[in-house]
């Protein structure tokens, strides 16, 4: 049993999320058919399948290197805006995990929180506008309150995925003022947005790899 947040466990969530994007690749697409290209559950699935397929060729004991090759692929395989911005999230959490081949769940909240910020420099976003940082967001929130109350890795992450449900949901009733859903305008109201489904799929199965993890 352990606390420690190690490389064979963030591994076991790239796997974890690959398989849960793949089964949800017709539910995000069909979400993104009300207000985008119709594309997000094709994009992510591709995506997450080359990821898998590259840290099997791949592998590596270093942290860092995981999230740079989950976000180098993730940039050069994923169409539309999808790609760079969760190319992003995990490029800026490699700069931002310590070396080696384990990290705590302070160090892993701070490269979560890093990745995010990524997110909304390259994307503009702001809680709000129905994207992904509606998830990502709150779950950062929860993440860093979680672990400063002695959390462990998995209870944070698992806060924090409930925080992102919850953000999600929220983008309902919401007008797009972001992204492709913005040219609707008050159309966009009536639908959730499918990154922010899509970022809360991530955050649930980081929390699924930490408990199998943590024994």
């Amino acid at each position: 049993m352990t606390d420690a947040v190690t490389t064979a466990a963030l591994g076991d969530w790239i796997r974890r999320a690959a398989a849960a994007l793949s089964e949800n690749a017709d539910y995000l697409t069909q979400l993104d058919s009300a207000i985008g290209d119709a594309d997000h559950g094709t994009n992510m699935n591709r995506g997450f399948t080359a990821v898998t397929a590259k840290l099997e060729a791949s592998k590596s004991a270093d942290i860092p290197a995981l999230f740079k090759t989950v976000g180098m692929t993730l940039i050069s395989s994923v169409g539309g805006a999808s790609g760079p911005l969760y190319g992003t999230l995990f490029l800026e959490m490699g700069k931002n995990a310590p070396a080696g081949g384990e990290m705590s769940a302070g160090d892993l909240e701070t490269a979560l929180r890093a990745g995010v910020a990524g997110v909304v420099a390259r994307g503009h976003a702001e809680a709000g506008d129905k994207t992904m940082i509606d998830a990502f967001d709150p779950a950062v929130e929860a993440l860093s309150a979680s672990v400063a109350a002695g959390g462990s890795a998995a209870d944070a992450v698992t806060a924090a995925a409930e925080a992102a449900k919850k953000g999600s949901d929220a983008t309902e009733p919401l007008v797009a003022r972001k992204g492709r859903a913005s040219y609707l305008g008050e159309r966009s109201a009536g639908h959730i947005d499918p990154g922010s489904v899509s970022a809360t799929i991530l955050l649930r199965t980081l929390a699924e790899a930490l408990k199998e993890s943590a024994g």
